[in-house]
């Protein structure tokens, strides 16, 4: 099932990639642009299997998304190698477990490059006290491979042993970030480019100063690294476990020259516009903003229209961007009043059709 992902295969298919968006932006004035690769295995910190169960045999499964037929999984090559180490002792303490293994459907990891991990134990039952006596030892036994917090998940039922979350730590331009990182909420999947995108951010803003402007701030990922380019940063999420996150890293990273506000970009545009009065924009005076610099890190659907004309307004537009597709569309527009200064190709999803882009645009 994985025999194309390979470091053999590994440079081709980044030059297919750097064809495809060549192609698909032909119709703009592209600079030229920057390349970022992937480490060519293990470079994923997050992996989620179907569990199967055959009489007294417990494997993970994965499907294939066009045939839907089952592969049993034994070692995954983009997983991180801590979640190779985890998936396969796991199963060895939990195959012969009637407790922890009945009415098990699901596992997810969750790890660092920090060495932390998460593993969430999915089922079709309820979870009792015997459940959490031997999830227990089980987390004390998989400590040997790393620190470990275990959660089980249940309908309507959540039991975490002992916290919900890890904490990533990322070094960019030499400098080190802490990041928690909580179950079931977005991160960036491959931490390694992750940093090489947050170095490309700092560097596409050194110099600028003024006032920051995030839609879709998330937990902080970006407004964190790049707080040092600026006088103050405005950060937007509507993710309440995100916004929650962004909080604690702030404080984690003891900077402290960023707000965060749980609003929608929609939102912030009619508060902007003095539509709308926000009670959790209280304290806060839009007025005194300098609206010059805004980064957005939008969902797979991209920026919706409203949001396209609110980040016209800015001198400059960083834009990250996980869909070539709907970036174009918005570019299309943003075009009309911005020129594209810097163009990127972050690999943060080799052997696969995604693509992560980074693109800066300055008023004309």
């Amino acid at each position: 099932m994985f025999s194309f992902i390979h470091p053999d295969n590994y440079d081709q298919q980044l030059t297919q990639k750097q064809q495809e968006i060549a192609e698909l932006f032909s119709a703009f004035d592209l600079p030229d642009f920057d390349i970022y690769e992937s480490e060519r295995l293990n470079y994923r910190q997050r992996a989620e299997f179907r569990v199967w169960h055959d009489g007294d045999a417990l494997d993970y499964i994965m499907f294939n998304s066009e045939t839907k037929q089952k592969y049993r999984v034994e070692y995954f090559p983009v997983a991180s190698e801590l979640i190779n180490t985890a998936m396969k002792a796991l199963l060895d303490e939990i195959k012969d477990n009637q407790v922890l293994r009945q009415k098990l459907f699901q596992v997810d990891f969750l790890s660092t490059l920090s060495g932390e991990l998460l593993i969430s134990l999915l089922y079709h039952k309820q979870l009792d006290q015997a459940w959490q006596d031997a999830a227990q030892v089980l987390k004390q036994t998989l400590s040997a491979i790393a620190p470990v917090d275990i959660i089980g998940r249940a309908k309507k039922q959540k039991i975490v042993l002992d916290k919900d979350y890890i904490t990533e730590v990322l070094t960019v331009q030499g400098k080190t970030y802490q990041y928690q990182q909580v179950e079931n909420s977005f991160t960036q999947p491959n931490g390694k480019v992750n940093e090489k995108m947050l170095a490309w951010a700092q560097q596409a803003s050194a110099g600028l100063g003024g006032d920051l402007i995030e839609l879709y701030c998330g937990n902080g990922n970006f407004s964190i690294a790049l707080a040092q380019n600026f006088d103050r940063v405005l950060g937007t999420e509507i993710s309440k476990t995100s916004v929650k996150s962004a909080q604690v890293n702030i404080a984690l990273n003891k900077v402290d020259n960023i707000d965060i506000v749980r609003m929608s970009s929609e939102e912030f545009s009619q508060a902007m516009n003095g539509e709308r009065q926000f009670r959790r924009l209280e304290g806060f005076d839009l007025t005194q903003y300098k609206y010059e610099t805004v980064l957005v890190d939008p969902p797979r659907a991209g920026l919706d229209p409203d949001s396209v004309e609110l980040v016209s307004r800015f001198e400059r537009i960083i834009y990250i961007s996980c869909n070539p597709e709907t970036l174009k569309d918005n570019l299309a527009v943003l075009t009309k009043t911005h020129n594209i200064e810097k163009f990127a190709l972050f690999d943060q999803f080799p052997y696969t059709h995604h693509v992560e882009t980074g693109v800066v645009l300055t008023r004309k």
